[in-house]
């Protein structure tokens, strides 16, 4: 699962508080896009090779750099938007959601925990999980599967009544 839960408790007095971690799935570690991008240049450049000493090397050469050019646009593109993470910080008194945008913007909420409820419904997406305090929601996990905010949701339900 791309979220992870740590108990954090400051000290040994029996306080109760748990930071969750989450982040979306990366299927293509960067040593898998070196070989992806090494392979893939090496397959375009088999007509390349053929075509030496040719005029139709020309014409064709910038086809191959093209679409090489273009695969590394767009998983580098996959990368930077996989750079997404949310933070959730639990204690008795606060409950404080952390959100890291790709382009480095940081947005904060913050609320008393108490009040602080998961609803797991329909909207934009199936199993739609969201926080409440009984005045503002907000969204967390939106790059998860519905199986994993699911799982997330009841994995909230049972942290929040252990701080209770």
């Amino acid at each position: 699962m791309p979220y992870e839960w740590k108990d954090t408790a400051p000290d040994d007095t029996g306080a109760v508080s748990y930071q969750l971690r989450l982040w979306p799935y990366q299927s293509l570690p960067p040593k898998g896009f070196v070989w992806f991008i090494g392979l893939t240049a090496g397959f375009m450049a088999l007509p390349v090779v053929a075509m030496l000493g040719t005029a139709v090397l020309w014409g064709l050469l910038p086809f191959v750099l093209l679409v090489i050019g273009g695969v590394w646009y767009a998983i580098q593109h996959s990368f930077r938007r996989g750079q997404t993470a949310e933070e959730l910080l639990l204690d008795r008194r606060t409950a404080q959601v952390i959100r890291r945008d790709p382009g480095g913007g940081l947005r904060e909420w913050t609320t008393n925990s108490y009040w602080l409820r998961p609803i797991l419904r329909r909207g934009p997406v199936e199993s739609y999980l969201t926080l409440t305090d009984g005045k503002r929601e907000i969204e967390l996990g939106a790059f998860l599967t519905p199986q994993e905010r699911r799982h997330l949701h009841d994995d909230l339900l049972r942290r929040l009544a252990n701080l209770r």
